[in-house]
This record gives structure tokens, C-alpha cells and sequence, in this order.
């Protein structure tokens, strides 16, 4: 601590963990419970839009989304997502935490309910009424993925701050387990009421009329815990530390926090230190930015977006590996609503049983092992996991091998979840100063792994290439972390001839 640090600063830092901790997590967390049922619950109803919209009469197989509708249903909501941290992001460090936090909600809310609308009843009408909605339902979550990164690591102590914030990125798990929850009673309850016959039998009849209300039910579920939380977050008080250090305002701070907090909080008149404070802030793209937290941000966004790469590609396109093994059967026989109900269930149990393990272990142990540790044995991991799954791929193709290959294959969300994708969300907010916390340009960067799906078809060819964004994250996070006390462009250079790109290209940029 500065000599100079503010008391209000100094007492949240000090302070004994307390029961409005557990409710910032609860506040800050259905966020991302909300954040990563939206994203990932379209997965769940992707097939059953091909087969309502996209079947072509007398054909020999169920009807599929073309591959650029395809492309476009599953990667919109990303796309939203870049932009929404770009604006929010800055808007958060401009107008404040709070007030940006209950915009991006009701966003949500609002884009949640309208993608279960369509305004018109043809394929292209019905696709692009879903494509816009999710859009902007990813613009929404976009900002709400700094925030509350941002606001539960501004209000938390130094003792338990890495345990809070990835408590609260924990609830994406939560939401991805719950996305496929929705979805098994919905079309379970849709599968006893509306029997019908697997396609190969009758295909006209194996998709009933009725199928259609599934995927709105499920998309449109999303609104619901994003509206149960937005009182809650509107009753937060600003964080103290925008309040103390952003708008120079250390009474209010204090009477925020004493609001909250037991803590012995004195009433703050430090003008002067706070208008020395204003002095020594630096710009986004200034030379100070760049030579305090250029390795940083290099660091950080390099593993984020290798990191994103695998992870969300894994869990749109898992119900596409696990037909390919054979786990999941033939699209032709089963009707619409078992094969909803059938990707449903392998998901759950993939999330129940891996990925939300993976995001308490992290929690249980990030303070105790420390980010880096947990990061390159998460990255480790994941790229040995998928170099078994990917090299002898045609061995675990064979019935009696497949168990094997989703416990292997669930064993990569486990070290990817206890490993960078809580690290990486985790280290940004705790080593860049306040007034770029949310803004800061990682966020956007590593973001942009969101839009980069593998584009080869088959399974084994996205196995391979997940490998390889797992193996380019450890190498980048430890090869930057080892490189402490070089220069910007020093680092740059050594990073190019790692990569074996000119230097020239490297440096200009």
C-alpha cells in the first residue's frame, strides 16, 4: 500500500469477510448464470430449428440448418458480445459500475423473451427475427461479463479476492447445467404429451407441429433470472473504489460502504491526494500504459483468446462430437423431440459432472496455489487430454471405447474450468488500475475468441485444432510470465521470433 492510499481503500482491503460478500457474489453471479445459459442453451435447440424450418420433402434424412445459418445462429451472440464489452466496458469506467450494471440486465431480459418471437413464419424470416434478438441479447451479455468481474473485485478483501471473483464466474456453470435442465423437462414434457415416430418410420409425423414451442420455451427461460436479480442490483451502492479513485468523491465512498460493510470507516478529506491521484492517471494508449501494463495486456489477452477458442467451440459444437462417437444416435432414428431431449441430457451430465467441479475447485484453491500454477496446469492438462482424444481418434469410434472418450473428453471442461477459463477472468481485474478495470483492452481482444470457430467439419479436425489453442495458451502464459522486466518491444520481438514472424509486421503494430 502507498502511503498515500485512501482509508476507505486500506479498510476494504483489511476488512474480515462478511455476509454482504456472499450477497455480491450471489448479485454479481446470476449474471453469469444468466450470461452462460444464453449463450450456450442455443446448442440445445440448434438441430430441432433444421428440422422444423429445413426439411425438404421426400428427402432421406431430417432437415439441417444450412452451414452459414448454422454459423450465423450459433456465432451472433458472440459477435454481440465483442461489441457489448467494447461499449459497456467504457461506459462502466465513465458513468460507473452501478449504473451500466442494471442497463446491460434488463437488455438481457428484454432480448431473452424477443429471441422466442418471430415475425414472420418462413425459414428466413424466423432465422433472421432469432439472429437479431441474440445479437443484441450478446450485446448485453457483453457488458456484463467486465462488470461484474469488475464490481465483485472492487468490493471484495485482499485475503479472499481471487476466491470471490471466481466465485462469482462459477455460476456460469451453474447456468450451463441449468440451460440443459430446462431443456430435458421441457421437451420430456413435450415427448409424453405429443408422442411421435422416428423419422426413418414416418417422417412427416416425427416432427409434430407443437415441436415448435420447445426452442422458444427454452431461449425465453433465460429472462427469468435476470429479472429475479435486477432490485438486488439496483440496491448495490456504487463500488468505492470508482467512487474513491474514478469520481474523486472519498465521503461518498464512505458512506456507501458503511451502508454495506462493518467496517471503521473515517470520513475522508484528501483533496489534495485525490487531485495528485488525478495527475498521475494515464490514458489507454498512453507510453505509461504501455510500459506498466504492456506485458500485462499481452499476457492476458493471448491466453484469453486461445483459451475461448476451445472452450466455446467445445460447447457449441459437443452435441456434433458426441453423434460423431456415436453416444448421441442417428438424427433418423429418433423423432425431433427425443433427439432435444437426448443432447440435453448428454450435455447436463457433462456439465454436472466436469465443468461446474472445475470452477469450485478453482475457488476452493486459487488463493492457496496462486493464478499461474492453476492456469499452466489447466492449459497442461487440456492439451494432453486432447491429444489422446484427437491422435487415436478412430480407436475411440468403436462402441465399447466411447465411455472412454467422454470421460476423456469431459476431463478437458474440468482443467479448462479449474484452470484459465477462471484464471484468465480473474487476473485482469486485479492488475489493472481502476479507471481502466472495465475498459481495458484485453477484455476485447480475448473476447474476439468467442467469433473463431474451428471451421473444419469433422470432429477429429476441431479436436485438433482445440489442441492447438490449449498448447499456444501454456506456451504464451508461460513464456510471458518469464519475461518480467523486458521491454514492450523487446517482448514483442522475442514473442515474433517464437512465432517466426517478421519482426517488421510485429513492431509496426
Amino acid at each position: 500500500m502507498a502511503k498515500d492510499e485512501l482509508q476507505v481503500l486500506n479498510a476494504l482491503d483489511v476488512t474480515k469477510t462478511q455476509w454482504y460478500h456472499f450477497t455480491a457474489i450471489i448479485i454479481a453471479g446470476m449474471g453469469f448464470f444468466t450470461d452462460a445459459y444464453d449463450l450456450f442453451c442455443i446448442s440445445l435447440v440448434t438441430k430441432l430449428l433444421g428440422r422444423i424450418y429445413y426439411y425438404k420433402q421426400g428427402s432421406s434424412s431430417p432437415g439441417s440448418l444450412p452451414p452459414n445459418v448454422s454459423a450465423a445462429v450459433n456465432g451472433v451472440a458472440f459477435a454481440g458480445t465483442l461489441t457489448g464489452q467494447l461499449f459497456f466496458g467504457w461506459l462502466g469506467d465513465k458513468l460507473g459500475r452501478k449504473r451500466v450494471y442494471g442497463l446491460t440486465l434488463m437488455l438481457m431480459v428484454i432480448c431473452s423473451l424477443a429471441s422466442g418471437l418471430s415475425f414472420g413464419r418462413s425459414p428466413t424470416s424466423v432465422m433472421a427475427t432469432l439472429c437479431f434478438f441474440r445479437f443484441w441479447l450478446g450485446f448485453g451479455i457483453g457488458g456484463d461479463c467486465p462488470l461484474s468481474a469488475t464490481i465483485m473485485s472492487e468490493y471484495a478483501n485482499k485475503k479472499t479476492r481471487g476466491a470471490f471473483i471466481a466465485a462469482v464466474f462459477a455460476m456460469q456453470g451453474f447456468g450451463n447445467l441449468a440451460g440443459g435442465m430446462v431443456a430435458i423437462v421441457v421437451s420430456g414434457a413435450f415427448k409424453a404429451k405429443y408422442p411421435s415416430p422416428p423419422f426413418e418410420k414416418n417422417p412427416n409425423r416425427s416432427t409434430v407441429p407443437e415441436a415448435d414451442y420447445i426452442w422458444r420455451i427454452i431461449l425465453m427461460f433465460g429472462a427469468l433470472p435476470a429479472l429475479l436479480t435486477y432490485y438486488w442490483r439496483m440496491k448495490m451502492p456504487e463500488t468505492a473504489r470508482f467512487t474513491a479513485l474514478v469520481a474523486k468523491d472519498a465521503k461518498q465512498a464512505v458512506v456507501d460502504m458503511s451502508k454495506v460493510l462493518e467496517v471503521d470507516l473515517v470520513e475522508e478529506r484528501q483533496q489534495e491526494k485525490l487531485k495528485e491521484r488525478k495527475e498521475s492517471e494515464f490514458g489507454l494508449f498512453s507510453s505509461q500504459f504501455l510500459g506498466k501494463h504492456g506485458l500485462h495486456l499481452l499476457g492476458t489477452t493471448a491466453t484469453w483468446f486461445l483459451l475461448d477458442i476451445a472452450f466455446y467451440s467445445q460447447n457449441l459444437f459437443q452435441k456434433d462430437i458426441f453423434t460423431a462417437i456415436g453416444w448421441i444416435p442417428k438424427a433418423k432414428t429418433m423423432n425431433t423431440i427425443e433427439e432435444v431431449y437426448l443432447i440435453a441430457r448428454a450435455q447436463t451430465l457433462i456439465a454436472l459432472c466436469s465443468t461446474v467441479p472445475g470452477y469450485w475447485f478453482t475457488v476452493a484453491l486459487i488463493d492457496k496455489m496462486g493464478r499461474f500454477r492453476i492456469q499452466l496446469m489447466g492449459f497442461t492438462f487440456m492439451t494432453l487430454f486432447m491429444f489422446a482424444l484427437a491422435i487415436p481418434y478412430h480407436h475411440w469410434t468403436i462402441p465399447h471405447n466411447r465411455i472412454g472418450f467422454v470421460v476423456m473428453y469431459s476431463l478437458t471442461f474440468f482443467f479448462s474450468n479449474f484452470g484459465p477459463n477462471a484464471t484468465t477472468f480473474v487476473v485482469p481485474v486485479e492488475i489493472f488500475p481502476a479507471w481502466l478495470r472495465s475498459t481495458c483492452p484485453e477484455q476485447w481482444w480475448a473476447r474476439s475468441g468467442f467469433c473463431t470457430p474451428p471451421k473444419g467439419s469433422e470432429c477429429k479436425n476441431r479436436i485438433y485444432f482445440w489442441e492447438l489453442s490449449a498448447c499456444w495458451g501454456r506456451s504464451s502464459r508461460s513464456w510471458c510470465r518469464n519475461q518480467k522486466g523486458s521491454h514492450w518491444k523487446k517482448c514483442l520481438a522475442k514473442l515474433s521470433k517464437k512465432m517466426k514472424i517478421k519482426h517488421k509486421l510485429v513492431t509496426k503494430l
